[in-house]
């Protein structure tokens, strides 16, 4: 299998990494992309063949991967409108439907949308999937293991959960850090140091995501056998319920969720 990557950038890079560290041959991978310091540096890491613009050599693959920002995703696509024959596209931009990304590369159907997140840079993220009935469980399975190269993977099978799963998981990471940071201020405020703070905010984190991943109960549950009665676990989350956290957060996510359908809606104008 060959793989062209239109776009060079942190999560193409992730993504070549991760399939080079599988097995996957340097001669199978192929990136487009404008800028001469990012092409040498991804030929330097992993022996890829590199070229500024989509040419033939580019389109000679099996599978095509959008990786550019969503904002200047068609202008990208324009040498590849009309020329491409039977090569699955995959897209992982945020905020592009599949229907504009087809109709920008001449009404291709044979079409991929994911939403990987920033952990995927090292090897740990989820990426939501969804493809169209005309995609076959053969380039489904293509797209997945592609994408396993940086993490877990899951499918949606209604392109409009894309806009969901890109406010759960695809601005999930900055919800956690933003967490963190208010746990490590907190214990700052109290009078631990600095760095005693971080590091127990952090691994706390950690910890409780790999119990909650590795339990087979709910959370609730799990979170229910820390609070005792009357101690000191109940007293912070009695000010997290007066406070209606859980209904912040929901908020949270109902307007990420909201802003990607309206991304899609500019994103896609032709």
């Amino acid at each position: 299998m060959k793989i062209t990557f239109i776009g060079g950038g942190n999560m193409a890079t992730a993504l070549i990494g991760g399939l080079r560290k599988q097995g996957f041959s340097a001669a199978g991978i192929q990136v487009v992309d404008p800028v001469e310091e990012t092409r040498a540096r991804l030929t330097d890491t992993f022996g890829v063949r590199c070229a500024a613009a989509i040419d033939a050599a580019a389109l000679n693959c099996e599978v095509l991967m959008l990786a550019v920002k969503p904002q200047v995703m068609k202008e990208a696509l324009l040498p590849a409108a009309g020329r491409l024959t039977n090569q699955l596209v995959i897209s992982i931009a945020a905020g592009l439907r599949l229907a504009d990304i087809g109709r920008w590369l001449g009404g291709y159907p044979r079409l991929v949308r994911s939403m990987p997140n920033t952990p995927a840079l090292i090897g740990a993220g989820i990426t939501g999937l969804y493809a169209p009935p005309a995609v076959d469980h053969e380039d489904r399975a293509t797209a997945e293991k592609i994408l396993h190269a940086v993490g877990r993977t899951l499918w949606v099978e209604d392109e409009a959960l894309m806009d969901v799963v890109t406010a759960v998981s695809g601005s999930g990471p900055a919800y956690v850090f933003y967490f963190i940071e208010a746990l490590q201020n907190a214990g700052v405020s109290l009078g631990l140091p600095a760095e005693t703070s971080r590091l127990l905010a952090i691994e706390t984190f950690l910890g409780a995501a790999k119990l909650a991943e590795a339990s087979i109960d709910p959370v609730d549950q799990l979170r229910m056998r820390v609070t005792s009665k009357g101690g000191t676990t109940a007293a912070a989350l009695e000010v997290f319920n007066d406070e209606a956290l859980d209904a912040i957060i929901a908020r949270g996510v109902e307007a990420a969720a909201a802003r990607g359908r309206e991304l899609c809606e500019i994103l896609g104008q032709d």
